[in-house]
């Protein structure tokens, strides 16, 4: 490895392949339980059998990567040359995988900084981009961190899901809350407010929900310079024409990301989810 400091996250962060590749990003896969079925995301279980799954109303539960699994990831990039890994990770309200990298970092045969972003998404995938482009210019793992910190804190994330449901079961929002969406036949808006999914909105329709969640992250982007990433699960057409219309209301868009989400937040925002993470430059 020819970078002086290694950048870790995991697979919830939703970053291409390639992109991981080329700037030298390792990924850590969590784990869906489908039935009795332990899978890794991201190579064990596909969207579609998860949104098949959900849609069955199979059980669906997902666990954090065990602290074996971090360890030996970080000693493989030890040995690969790095002298200080810089280990980035969803909410710690939302996943144990940040206390499992701590519990790994700890007899790590390199300095490890193991950050909780309070990020989930490409929210996070944007700061492990921010901690990777300053490791490839020579900086050091402190300086790695203040700059996946800096995008953090300039990275909103917005949601629309067709029902709470499925937030309710993953214990990932309140069961009142989701009670009153469905009362009230509601469509609901979500954002991710100090690393807690939150309800933002509620709107009585889809294409007003969805057209609101444009609204909102047209709003936040302002005049830019920002990057944008649109998710779904299951719901590609629509993803599809949301980013064209934030390409044409984004002034300052310097990269728009379309990209379905994994097994993991699938999980536990169900089919039909749209998302918009704005993340300024």
């Amino acid at each position: 490895m020819s970078r002086h400091v290694a950048i870790v996250t995991d697979s919830t962060a939703y970053l291409p392949a390639e992109t991981m590749g080329r700037r030298g990003i390792t990924a850590v896969p969590l784990t869906v339980v489908l039935g009795d079925r332990a899978l890794e995301e991201g190579t064990e279980i596909s969207t579609r059998s998860l949104a098949l799954a959900l849609q069955k109303r199979r059980p669906v539960t997902t666990s954090r990567p065990s602290p074996e699994l971090f360890a030996e990831t970080y000693r493989r990039i030890a040995e690969s040359g790095a002298e200080g890994i810089v280990s980035l990770h969803l909410s710690a309200e939302l996943s144990g995988t940040y206390d499992a990298a701590v519990l790994a970092a700890r007899g790590a045969s390199v300095p490890v900084r193991v950050v909780d972003t309070r990020m989930l998404a490409m929210a996070l995938g944007f700061c492990a981009l921010a901690a990777a482009e300053t490791a490839e210019e020579g900086g050091t793992v402190d300086e790695a961190v203040a700059a996946a910190e800096k995008r953090a804190a300039g990275t909103s994330a917005y949601f629309y899901v067709d029902t709470l449901d499925y937030l309710r079961r993953g214990g990932r929002i309140g069961a009142a809350q989701a009670l009153l969406g469905s009362a009230l036949a509601v469509k609901p808006l979500l954002r991710l407010a100090d690393g807690r999914v939150e309800p933002l909105e509620k709107v009585r329709t889809a294409s007003k929900a969805i057209a609101r969640l444009e609204e909102i992250a047209a709003e936040r982007a302002g005049s830019g310079p920002v990057d944008i990433a649109v998710h779904h699960l299951a719901a590609p057409e629509r993803a599809s024409a949301l980013a064209d219309r934030l390409r044409e209301r984004v002034p300052g868009l310097a990269d728009l990301h379309v990209s379905e989400v994994g097994a993991v937040i699938g999980a536990h925002t169900g089919p039909g989810l749209l998302g918009v993470v704005v993340s300024a430059r």
